[in-house]
């Protein structure tokens, strides 16, 4: 990395690990060099095809693996590739909100190869120009609201080409213990490596993280420099800064931002997760190699992070420095959200011999994970627990979602609500978890009853009916992921 004076302020970074993409544990993390100043053309054919622009990301992904500090000096032309554009079209969700453009993707579709031709041209000759993305503020679980960004579809087109492109570099330098955002790893990847970790490794210590305002609060200038150490293509470079620059719309008033990356659109998450593991991945991984004096597991979704330490000493010493780390890349720990709590198997015997109760619990991805000893043998395990929250939260828009849809018909309103209860059981029904599933259906079901008893015009639906209707259209509350140690063991 660079210091503020423009000198070398990198960490010296090890090999690779065993660890691959495709292998994803808390306990390990993938080494990674830092680019310098080699470089790479890549050409391609007069009249692309969409297997040319494939092939053509396998050899700068080759390329960017072989050479951990290769600087790429041609990209641009893979970005305007019609073939790129039309996957990325295509890529998109056709129903999301329009931009300040109001371009809609079925509008944009209508005439989709002349607009794509007319956009890769602009982008050739350098007249492409980002428009500020349209803020709309959306409730949090906790009552405040939460800014996104909505680019207009051009630039959700761009941009989305732009990652796939820049995906192809840099997902041969991210670490493994990084998950958020990234091709072939999800939410569950990184609560499994978390889960694993706190079984199999020394664990003690849990150190929960929250960046304050992190997505508002990136350094343009740093982010630039970050992107520099493997990008050397000043157009590509240039179009990111376009989109950083463009400024947001809010109550028909251009703002502009001199910091921070808008939540919602394609490159946003890219970007982060760039500007994070400069500032933190590579960083934690040098300091786990020459600091700790114990064990240590890392994992990081996006700006949500979970470090276990074995020695409180490592935690307390960590976090100090982490803390300064942070400020010189204008970040900040939140100073009320970032934890410390002791978690592990010992510390159920520990708290009770020192009077202090039972241990604290941190929440990560949805998931309240609780110290518990199991029933059949007494060993320690990790409880994870719909946050409740989260589940309240659902709830009501769930309730508000029926008023709306009360004069609908019983068939309509039970897929309605059968796709709710099917994605809420996909995504929280882990093992251990089955009494909050049973809860969220049940109360499903009487929020459903009670519109129903509403509209009726001889007064409430009788329950023998509502058990029949609800047996009927709403997926039973399964766990559908096995146990972490299981799964991880069939990838690795």
């Amino acid at each position: 990395m660079m210091n503020e004076a423009g000198k070398s302020d990198r960490p010296v970074v090890p090999g690779k690990s065993p660890n691959k993409a495709g292998r994803p544990a808390a306990e390990e993390m993938e080494g990674s060099g830092l680019a310098k100043g080699s470089s790479l053309e890549q050409n391609a054919s007069r009249t692309p095809s969409r297997n040319d622009a494939s092939s053509a990301l396998e050899r700068v992904r080759q390329a960017a693996k072989q050479d951990k500090t290769m600087r790429f000096t041609a990209l641009l032309h893979h970005i305007y590739n019609p073939e790129m554009l039309r996957a990325a079209y295509l890529g998109l969700k056709r129903e999301a909100a329009a931009g300040v453009d109001g371009e809609t993707w079925r509008h944009y579709g209508e005439a989709l190869e002349e607009n794509l031709q007319d956009l890769s041209h602009r982008l050739k000759r350098g007249a492409y120009r980002a428009k500020p993305v349209r803020r709309v503020f959306i409730p949090k679980a906790d009552g405040r609201q939460r800014p996104l960004g909505v680019p207009a579809l051009e630039d959700k087109i761009v941009q989305r080409a732009a990652v796939e492109v820049l995906n192809a570099i840099y997902e041969t330098d991210f670490l493994g213990f990084s998950y958020g955002f990234r091709p072939g790893r999800s939410q569950h990847n990184a609560l499994d490596a978390l889960y694993t970790g706190l079984l199999t490794r020394k664990v003690n210590w849990v150190l929960d993280l929250d960046i304050k305002g992190f997505f508002d609060a990136i350094s343009h200038e740093w982010l630039v420099k970050f992107i520099e150490h493997r990008i050397a293509d000043r157009r590509v470079v240039r179009l990111i800064q376009k989109w950083l620059n463009a400024g947001v719309l809010e109550d028909g008033k251009r703002i502009r931002v001199e910091e921070g990356t808008p939540q919602g659109g394609s490159a946003s998450p890219l970007l982060a997760n760039i500007y994070l593991h400069y500032v933190f991945d590579l960083w934690v991984q040098a300091w786990r190699r020459k600091q700790a004096q114990g064990e240590l597991i890392v994992v990081r979704f996006a700006d949500d992070i979970v470090v276990g330490f074995q020695s409180e000493d490592d935690a307390d010493r960590f976090r100090a420095e982490l803390s300064e780390r942070m400020r010189k890349f204008s970040l900040e720990l939140h100073p009320e959200k970032t934890r410390l709590l002791e978690f592990g198997p010992f510390a159920i015997r520990n708290r009770q011999r020192r009077g202090e109760g039972k241990p604290e619990t941190f929440d990560f991805l949805g998931f309240t994970h609780i110290c518990v000893k199991k029933r059949s043998n007494g060993r320690f395990t990790v409880l994870r627990q719909t946050i409740r929250k989260r589940l309240q939260a659902k709830l009501n828009a769930v309730k508000a979602e029926l008023q709306r849809r009360m004069h609908l018909s019983i068939p309509e309103q039970g897929k309605w609500l059968a796709a709710v209860v099917r994605g809420h059981i996909r995504y929280y029904g882990v093992p251990m978890n089955q009494p909050a599933l049973y809860l969220f259906r049940y109360r499903v079901g009487r929020l459903w009853h009670r519109t129903l008893s509403r509209r009726s015009q001889n007064g409430r639906v009788r329950w023998d009916r509502m058990r029949r209707l609800v047996a009927r259209w709403l997926p039973p509350a399964v766990v559908c992921h096995p146990y972490p140690l299981r799964r991880m063991g069939v990838i690795t």
